[in-house]
């Protein structure tokens, strides 16, 4: 594993050196390390017809910004390199929701922007809906109560379990994020990345990908210490490689909790030298990944095992789909 460098100095006379006019995107493809083969699922182009006619359908799409959103987002192309071997029902569950959760993140964004407690009801609602069963009193509500219900139908009781508790957290996630974003301090590297871990929502997948799998989990081999530890590292990956390419965006609308950004902030340096601060950060977790789920493997069942492949997947899969989704195209525009 690459240790992380403290030093400009160190980065910049080795990386980026030659390289005037390069974009972001080249320095990521130069130096991100990606062991995970690209690769998609047989069922994508009905995950996308599935998401537009689930968006109408839930009249979340009557919003006219929301087509246009998920044009730029492409939800059912993310699920699909993400979960490659899910059935087509499945995946249309993983499809819908990352595209809930887009449209629910942009329209946290902007309400948090006015301040921290004009979200109180949005998120009150998703906490009801998910804690209690409340009925929907908005198109948000309505679809987060079609999604839950839908994985009640497709999981067992204690998976189903589990994506609401982690959904939860999410919404959570959103509301430190409007607080931070509210604050005038300078955000502290490790506290971006703890709220970065919430507002990523990826960790509500995680049960989705566990039944993918022929046979549910047993507890032992859910809450082992080197299972957990592959958990917090998929889903920091998943969502810190987005962070590369997002950078440029969320730096020019004053985005605080951003992987890069935050380094940037905390070195007082270019945005290619935090980027390769990031990228560091990126690889090691990366790294340490590999190494613990070959570990771990000949002690897993075949179930467990491709529970631990699927969370791969959200690494494998936010890479590729990162460096070409339109939402992301300053990264390969501009240079840095």
């Amino acid at each position: 594993m690459t240790p992380l460098s403290t030093t400009h100095e160190d980065i910049t006379a080795g990386a980026l050196r030659g390289a005037p006019g390069s974009r972001l995107s080249d320095l990521i493809d130069a130096h991100l390390h990606m062991p995970f083969p690209f690769r998609s699922s047989p069922h994508e182009h009905q995950a996308v017809a599935g998401v537009e006619k689930w968006l109408r359908e839930t009249g979340l799409a009557d919003e006219g910004w929301v087509p246009e959103m998920i044009a730029r987002t492409r939800p059912a192309q993310l699920a699909s390199y993400n979960g490659p071997e899910m059935d087509s029902g499945l995946l249309q569950i993983v499809a819908d929701q990352i595209a809930y959760q887009f449209v629910f993140d942009d329209r946290a964004e902007e309400i948090g922007r006015q301040g921290p407690g004009r979200l109180l009801p949005m998120l009150d609602e998703s906490i009801a809906v998910l804690r209690d069963d409340a009925p929907p009193s908005t198109p948000l509500g309505a679809a987060l109560a079609d999604l839950h219900r839908r994985v009640r139908e497709r999981c067992t009781p204690a998976q189903a379990a589990r994506w609401a508790v982690k959904s939860r957290e999410y919404v959570h996630g959103l509301l430190y994020e409007a607080v931070a974003q509210a604050d005038t301090a300078p955000l502290p590297t490790g506290l971006c990345t703890s709220i970065r871990s919430l507002t990523a929502g990826v960790e509500p997948f995680h049960p989705l990908c566990e039944a993918a799998q022929p046979c549910e989990l047993s507890d032992a081999e859910l809450q082992h210490p080197v299972m957990r530890r592959l958990t917090r590292l998929s889903a920091d990956a998943a969502v810190w490689i987005p962070d590369l390419y997002s950078a440029v965006k969320e730096r020019q609308t004053g985005g605080m909790i951003n992987l890069a950004l935050a380094h940037q902030r905390a070195r007082h340096c270019s945005l290619p030298v935090a980027a390769m601060l990031a990228i560091r950060q990126i690889n090691h977790a990366i790294d340490e990944f590999v190494g613990l789920f070959e570990e771990i493997r000949p002690r897993l069942s075949p179930s467990a095992v491709g529970y631990a492949e699927g969370m791969a997947g959200w690494i494998r899969g936010c890479y590729h789909w990162s460096r070409t989704v339109p939402r992301y195209a300053d990264a390969a525009a501009d240079p840095v």
